[in-house]
C-alpha cells in the first residue's frame, strides 16, 4: 500500500481518490473547496489538506487531476503547490487533460528537485470513474509506470505507457478527435432517421449489430433521441480537449477539418445555452428548428 495524495476532487477525481481508499492505500486529498474534501473524508476516511503542499507532504505519489494547464501549474509549482512539499523519489501524476507543452515543462522542474512526472489522462467519463473501469494513456519512463501502475489499476480497467512524457496526452487528443466525429455522425444519423419517420430505438438495434456500431451509439443513443443531455462530459470540456488538439495539429502541421467543423457546432450548442450538456446534444442543434 502507498501513501498517496489525490489533488482535485471533481466528478472524476472524486470517485478516483475513492478507489484508492477502498483499495487500502493511505489517501490524503485536497479540493479548492475545502467543504468537498471534508465530504469524501467522511465518506471514504482518510485525510485532507488545505494546500497542494501539505496534502504532497512525505507522499510517495501525486495525483492531479484539475481543469487545464493554468490550474495544474498552480497545485504543482504556485504558491503552497505540490512541488514544496513533494521530496525526492516521489512521482507526481497529472490525470488532466491538459497540453503536451504542460507536461514536458512540469517534468523538467519535477526533474531538477529528483521528482519523476506522467501525464496520465483519462477516458472513461464520469460513469467511467464512478465504477473504476477508466482508461489511462501515460507518458514517462518504463520505470516509473511500473511502479504506478499497481496502484493506477485501484481506478482503471486499462492503463498504458505510449512513450516518453508528453505522449500520454497526445494519445488523449487522438481519442477527442476520433470521439468528435462519432457523435456528430451519430446526431447526423438520428436526425435523418426522425426526419423520415422511422422507430429510432429500433434502428440503432439493428444497425448497432454491425460496422456502425461504437460506445457512443451503445450508450447515448436513447438519451439523443429522447432529448435528454444535462448529465455527461460538457461542451464546455469538449471544446477545452478539441482547442488543445487543434493547437497541437497546428504545430505539427496536421489536417483536422472534421475535428475543427464539430468544435464549431459545438460552439452553437453553447450558444443555445449548452454549456453543461453531454456532448452528444449535437443532436440538439440539428434539430433546433423542427
Amino acid at each position: 500500500m502507498a501513501k498517496v495524495a489525490f489533488i482535485g476532487l471533481g466528478v472524476m477525481g472524486y470517485p478516483m481518490a475513492g478507489f484508492l481508499a477502498k483499495e487500502g492505500h493511505e489517501v490524503t486529498v485536497y479540493n479548492r473547496t475545502t467543504a468537498k474534501a471534508e465530504q469524501w473524508v467522511k465518506q471514504y476516511g482518510g485525510d485532507y489538506a488545505t494546500t497542494p503542499k501539505l496534502a504532497a507532504d512525505a507522499k510517495e505519489i501525486v495525483f492531479t487531476c484539475v481543469g487545464n494547464d493554468d490550474d495544474l501549474r498552480q497545485v504543482v509549482s504556485g504558491e503552497h503547490g505540490a512541488l514544496q512539499g513533494m521530496k525526492a523519489g516521489a512521482i507526481l501524476v497529472d490525470h488532466t487533460t491538459a497540453s503536451a507543452d504542460v507536461a514536458r515543462e512540469l517534468a523538467v522542474l519535477l526533474k531538477a528537485e529528483n521528482i519523476e512526472f506522467m501525464d496520465a489522462p483519462i477516458s472513461g467519463g464520469q460513469a467511467g470513474a464512478e465504477n473504476g473501469v477508466l482508461t489511462v494513456m501515460m507518458g514517462g519512463s518504463q520505470s516509473t509506470f511500473e511502479q504506478v501502475k499497481p496502484v493506477i489499476d485501484a481506478y482503471s480497467r486499462c492503463a498504458e505507457l505510449l512513450g516518453e512524457v508528453g505522449a500520454g496526452q497526445l494519445t488523449k487528443m487522438v481519442n477527442q478527435i476520433c470521439i468528435a466525429g462519432v457523435v456528430q455522425g451519430l446526431a447526423e444519423g438520428l436526425h435523418f432517421a426522425r426526419s423520415v419517420g422511422l422507430d429510432g430505438p429500433k434502428v440503432i438495434d439493428v444497425i448497432s449489430k454491425g460496422a456502425a456500431q461504437s460506445w457512443q451509439m451503445e450508450n447515448r443513443y436513447q438519451t439523443m433521441w429522447d432529448g435528454e443531455y444535462d448529465f455527461g462530459f460538457a461542451i464546455d470540456w469538449m471544446r477545452k480537449d478539441l482547442g488543445i488538439a487543434l493547437e497541437e495539429a497546428r504545430r505539427n502541421g496536421s489536417h483536422l477539418p472534421v475535428a475543427a467543423l464539430v468544435d464549431q457546432f459545438y460552439s452553437e450548442v453553447q450558444a443555445m445555452k449548452g454549456n453543461r450538456w453531454d456532448t452528444s446534444s449535437l443532436l440538439a442543434r440539428l434539430e433546433k428548428n423542427r
